[in-house]
């Protein structure tokens, strides 16, 4: 099991950037550093960088390799579900994959009515929004509340430092090029999947409320999960046995994922506009317990962190001179 005291180590050489040209082009995401290589595979390196709302906020310690290794868990156990782009492993905080052509799209699964971004359900029906990505609401609904079923709700992939914004199918179709034979085929993995993620999360006392998936298309033309899966950072974890009490209380959920952090924001008044407030140790210490804790329910077993300094680790199991 995690520690607080191996967390608080791990503040002192956090990962928050990687530069080798060795390894092939590089692609900075928000949170990944993304080499293309000569023989056709993409090495992606799970940063501490945390974002919400489209931002870097800065590094929680320990984050990239808690990611890391429960997105790798899950693409193992959903293979028989989706075909996903993971090759190997050879550091704990780097994936090798097979190279896609990325879908321009998000694929976001919601069940429940919850959200405190732009692109949320909730914001949306809170403003007095009744369709949501193509999709007809109630009225009277509560947040928190569970939806009848499952909901697709797709949102654009915006460029670094642009905003995504949740569409409906016709409208990714109109605005992406993306073909109806491709968006329904990823369409209906990211459904199947996030059934499954339910199931799994269910065995282990954890509500799977909400995710999103990437999708891209693999040399030989098939539609692949690649990026991530199920994880704290692309997913909203509550603890199912808490859930009822405090919905009926009128209070948050408890969570294991990153809206602890995006809650700690908005009660400041941070949403993505402006300059982004500093993160405080114990905050940054506390948010990856959190995370630590659903990675370990996940996968049934606890979290071993690698803390050696992480760039002449990279460098040495990568094989960079």
């Amino acid at each position: 099991m995690l520690t607080a005291d191996a967390v608080r180590s791990a503040l002192r050489h956090p990962l928050v950037e990687t530069d080798f040209p060795s390894l092939g082009r590089r692609y900075q995401g928000k949170v990944r550093d993304n080499y293309v290589t000569s023989s056709g595979e993409r090495v992606l390196v799970v940063t501490d960088r945390i974002s919400a709302f489209d931002r870097v906020l800065g590094t929680l310690p320990l984050k990239g390799q808690l990611l890391n290794r429960v997105a790798c868990w899950w693409f193992e156990r959903t293979r028989h579900v989706a075909p996903n782009h993971l090759v190997r492993v050879p550091d704990p905080n780097v994936m090798v994959a097979l190279e896609c052509e990325p879908l321009p799209v998000e694929m976001v699964v919601r069940s429940y009515l919850t959200g405190t971004t732009s692109t949320s359900i909730w914001v949306h029906y809170s403003a007095g929004a009744r369709e949501f990505c193509g999709h007809r609401l109630p009225d009277g609904l509560r947040k928190h509340e569970r939806l009848p079923r499952p909901l697709l709700t797709p949102s654009s992939k915006a460029a670094k430092g642009g905003h995504d914004v949740s569409m409906s199918r016709a409208e990714i179709l109109a605005s992406t090029g993306l073909s109806m034979q491709d968006f329904d085929a990823a369409a209906d993995l990211a459904l199947a999947l996030f059934a499954e993620g339910q199931r799994i999360c269910a065995e282990r006392g954890l509500i799977l409320v909400d995710t999103k998936y990437e999708f891209g298309r693999a040399p030989d033309g098939r539609i692949l999960v690649i990026d991530e899966i199920h994880t704290p950072d692309s997913s909203r974890f509550w603890l199912a046995d808490a859930y009822d009490a405090r919905f009926a209380a009128g209070q948050d959920p408890d969570s294991l994922d990153k809206e602890f952090v995006r809650r700690w924001l908005a009660e400041r008044g941070f949403t993505g506009d402006g300059p982004v407030p500093e993160l405080p140790d114990e905050l940054r210490v506390e948010a990856t317990l959190r995370y630590a804790a659903s990675v370990e329910r996940i996968m049934g077993e606890g979290f071993e962190p690698n803390l050696e300094e992480p760039i002449a680790r990279l460098e040495r199991n990568l094989g960079i001179a």
